[in-house]
C-alpha cells in the first residue's frame, strides 16, 4: 500500500513541476525559488534575502511542525525549489519520508548547522544568539545557488544580525524585571531551554517530557511533574497557542498554579497576530512571560 501511495505522489510531484517549469515566471530578481519550512524560519530567510529573492513558507502559521504531515501539494513544493531551508536538529522528521520523491537532500540546507546541540534539544531559535548563525547560513546558502546576489544578501544579514543583537539585549532588559528566584519555567514540551539558558530561567518540567509534542507522558511522569512543581514556587505552565489544555488544567489544579496558553514558539501568528514575526514573536513571548512571572 505504501509503494502505491509513493508511486502517486511521484507522479504528482513530476507533473507539477514540469508544469511550473513550463507555466512559472520568476518574480524575484534572482529568479531562484527559495523554500522555509516553518514560517519563523521563512521570515528569518526573507530577511537575508530581501528585495532580491522571495523565501516562501511551506508550513502554514499555526501548525505544530513536529506534528507535520506534507500534503502531495506541499512535497512538489519541496521538489520545485531550489533551496529548502530547515531549522534541523531532528525537528523537521517528516522530510525523512520524502528525500526520494523530491530528489534527495543537496538542495536542503540546515540553518542550525554548525551549532552545539543540548542533548539532541532542536529549538535553537529561541536564542536570538542563535539565530545569527542560522541568517550567515543561509546567506552562504543563497550566495552560492546565486553568486550575483552576494553583496545584497550579506549586507542584509548585516542589518538583521545587527537587530537580533538589540532583541537579545532588550530581552535581558526585560527579563531583568522578575527576581531571579521566580525565573521558574514549566512548559507544554521541552521547547524553552535554550531560551532558559541564555536568559537565566530554571526549567521546572515539562507535561510532555520530551523534545517533541508527538511524545505522551505516563502517568508516572506526570507525577513527578506534580511533585517538582509543588517543591518550588513555580506558579505558572506555559503552553503555545492550540496546545491541548487538559493535562495542563489538571496539573494546575492540583498545584494551585495557573495556565498561560498565549506563546508562539514554534509558529508565527497570522500576518495580523501578535507576532507575525520573528522579531515580533520573540518580543510577544518575552513580554507574556514577564507579565506572568515578574
Amino acid at each position: 500500500m505504501k509503494t502505491i501511495v509513493f508511486l502517486l505522489l511521484s507522479i504528482f510531484i513530476l507533473i507539477f513541476t514540469v508544469t511550473c517549469q513550463v507555466s512559472n515566471t520568476p518574480t524575484a530578481a534572482s529568479g531562484i525559488k527559495v523554500l522555509a519550512a516553518e514560517s519563523f524560519l521563512a521570515d528569518i530567510g526573507q530577511n537575508v534575502a530581501g528585495e532580491r529573492t522571495q523565501v516562501d513558507g511551506l508550513i502554514p502559521a499555526g501548525l505544530d511542525p513536529h506534528s507535520f504531515e506534507p500534503t502531495p501539494r506541499e512535497m512538489a513544493k519541496v521538489a520545485d525549489c531550489d533551496l529548502l531551508i530547515i531549522s534541523g536538529a531532528g525537528l523537521e522528521e517528516w522530510l525523512k519520508g520524502i528525500l526520494i520523491n523530491i530528489g534527495g537532500s543537496k538542495k536542503i540546507m540546515e540553518a542550525s548547522a554548525g551549532l552545539q546541540s543540548n542533548n539532541g534539544d532542536p529549538h535553537f531559535w529561541l536564542d536570538p544568539n542563535n539565530v545569527i548563525t542560522y541568517v550567515n547560513n543561509i546567506r552562504d546558502a543563497m550566495s552560492s545557488i546565486d553568486p550575483q546576489g552576494k553583496t545584497a544578501y550579506s549586507s542584509n544579514a548585516e542589518n538583521y544580525i545587527r537587530q537580533l543583537r538589540e532583541l537579545d539585549a532588550w530581552i535581558k532588559d526585560q527579563v531583568s524585571q522578575i527576581p531571579p528566584i521566580q525565573r521558574l519555567l514549566v512548559t507544554n514540551h521541552e521547547s524553552l531551554g535554550y531560551f532558559a539558558a541564555r536568559y537565566g530561567f530554571q526549567i521546572i518540567g515539562s507535561l510532555i517530557p520530551s523534545f517533541s509534542t508527538d511524545a505522551s507522558p505516563s502517568a508516572q511522569q506526570l507525577a513527578q511533574l506534580t511533585d517538582a512543581i509543588r517543591s518550588t514556587t513555580a506558579k505558572v505552565i506555559f503552553l503555545d497557542v492550540g496546545n491541548n489544555l487538559q493535562l495542563a488544567e489538571q496539573i494546575a489544579s492540583e498545584t494551585k498554579t495557573k495556565v498561560v496558553t498565549d506563546l508562539y514558539s514554534e509558529s508565527l501568528s497570522s500576518v495580523d497576530g501578535p507576532a507575525s514575526t520573528y522579531l515580533a514573536m520573540m518580543k510577544y513571548n518575552v513580554s507574556i512571560i514577564v507579565s506572568a512571572l515578574k
